[in-house]
């Protein structure tokens, strides 16, 4: 079955991707990932060394294998993030980024307006910015309009576990999008992921719900199944919704039995 999955003119197989922090080491980040399936991994650019020497994260999961994707984690102002992805490019030539620009400390909820300016102003130096953003059709199409290669809404609060929490909001965006749409952040367990996918999205990129499960390994093959799962689901067209029974067997041609 043909069903491509492509970002910025780039295939890919894998619909899951994955963070590479909170593990307990490079061993059970490399373990986790490769049990995931996941061919794109998201590294913070202001919290990792990128370096490639020694036993660092590109020993671990090599460039060559996985497509890095910097994010700006820690970012707060559009100028912040905007100079943070300029790093990354000189640093790893990488040109595909997922944009975060936070909005306070307590919530961790992205910066709306801080998000759309710091787009604009990537997307004309020549970036390919994934935008980590709220839940928000109208700032969703902003984003898309503004040049955008993938819209990524909250499901919820970073690292909360919580799920998807509006699934109403998130299928909008699925709807009005020419872009993938990806649910980023609140993936606690696979149903949540299933639920993601079955809305119709076009990936998920989670790193907590595996990196804190009490078995990483075993959570990657979880997650990277709920994701398939959830992909057949939605292309399937699951059953109409009924308000009443309807029997499984015909009505017609039944044997008779007598008393």
């Amino acid at each position: 079955m043909q069903d491509p999955f492509i970002i910025a003119g780039r295939r890919f197989t894998s619909r899951l991707l994955v963070g590479t922090g909170k593990y307990q080491s490079l061993a059970q980040t490399r373990a986790a990932v490769e049990a995931s399936g996941a061919e794109i991994v998201t590294v913070a650019v202001r919290r990792m060394d990128l370096s490639g020497g020694g036993e660092s994260l590109q020993s671990a999961l090599p460039p060559e294998r996985y497509t890095y994707l910097p994010n700006t984690a820690g970012c707060y102002t559009a100028d912040d993030a905007v100079r943070t992805l300029r790093l990354a490019r000189e640093l790893g030539g990488w040109d595909l980024v997922k944009l975060e620009v936070i909005g306070d400390t307590t919530t961790l909820l992205p910066d709306e307006e801080g998000t759309l300016r710091a787009t604009e102003m990537l997307v004309a130096e020549g970036f390919h910015v994934m935008a980590y953003t709220t839940a928000n059709p109208v700032l969703a199409r902003q984003l898309e309009a503004a040049g955008a290669a993938a819209i990524m809404p909250i499901g919820s609060p970073i690292g909360s576990g919580l799920g998807v929490q509006d699934p109403d909001a998130i299928a909008r965006i699925v709807a009005d999008a020419s872009v993938p749409v990806l649910v980023d952040a609140g993936i606690g367990t696979a149903s949540d992921a299933v639920i993601a996918m079955e809305l119709g999205c076009d990936g998920v990129l989670l790193n907590t719900a595996i990196a804190k499960a009490g078995d990483p390994v075993r959570m990657a093959v979880a997650m990277k199944l709920a994701v398939e799962a959830g992909r057949a689901s939605y292309l399937a067209r699951r059953m109409e919704k009924t308000g009443i029974a309807d029997a499984s067997s015909p009505q017609t041609g039944m044997i008779t039995v007598s008393a």
